[in-house]
């Protein structure tokens, strides 16, 4: 279990999360809904070691992580899909699965099956480059990517950004099973509400880097949010 508490983060002089408190839980989706520019990356890079915290604490599966690098994050089952996707235009599909390797021994170096039945149009195009995939498909292949490091925390910011409908379909059902499976934990950032509410056991609102409204998917009121995410 991911517990984070009374996270403080700073950019220079600008601060950019207030005493952030935030968990998550296997066979859960934890929500982290706000506009643009309110901190919802910044937590995720925080979580994820690629940014520093000023204070707080962060411990998972009780252990405190709260300074290690990412890649001792990595090697402790935590996976983030970043904004943007960042995958590796002039390396095949397989290639960039096989960068999932990194943080895995050996003996682990293999891609899961599963991941081609998730994501059956990544089998068809092993041996294209990653920059001739549509954004929908490279999307599908940074999150596959990730789930080859065989994570227990899987982080996703975003993965709804710039990607048509049917593929948005694709990505709830994969993640649902993720869930389902019940020995993942899983941090989704998102602005796109239906599909947030339609996952989110948890979920916490930033604005301006700071919780205003949290609980629990069920009791989420939809128009209270989308006051917090709307310009």
């Amino acid at each position: 279990m991911l517990q984070a508490s009374n996270i403080n983060v700073f950019y220079g002089a600008s601060q950019a999360l207030y005493n952030v408190n935030v968990g998550a839980a296997p066979g859960k989706v934890t929500c982290v809904l706000g506009r643009n520019g309110v901190g919802k990356t910044s937590l995720l890079r925080t979580l994820a070691g690629q940014q520093p915290l000023q204070s707080g604490t962060m411990t998972w599966e009780g252990k405190d992580i709260a300074k290690l690098a990412p890649y001792d994050r990595a090697r402790m089952g935590i996976a983030i899909v970043p904004q943007g996707r960042e995958i590796f235009p002039q390396l095949t599909v397989l290639e960039n699965l096989k960068t999932g390797f990194s943080c895995l021994p050996v003996s682990k170096r293999i891609i899961p099956k599963d991941i081609y039945r998730l994501f059956p149009v990544l089998q068809s195009m092993l041996h294209r480059k990653g920059g001739d995939l549509s954004g929908g498909q490279q999307q599908q292949l940074a999150i596959a990517r990730a789930l080859v490091t065989q994570p227990k925390l899987l982080m996703l910011d975003e993965p709804t950004e710039g990607i048509q409908p049917s593929i948005i379909k694709d990505i709830q059902r994969v993640i649902a099973e993720l869930r389902d499976r019940g020995d993942m934990a899983i941090v989704l950032v998102e602005q796109y509400l239906d599909f947030a509410h339609a996952l989110a056991d948890d979920f916490i609102v930033l604005e301006r880097g700071q919780v205003v409204l949290s609980g629990t998917g069920g009791t989420m009121d939809k128009e209270q949010v989308r006051r917090y995410m709307t310009v």
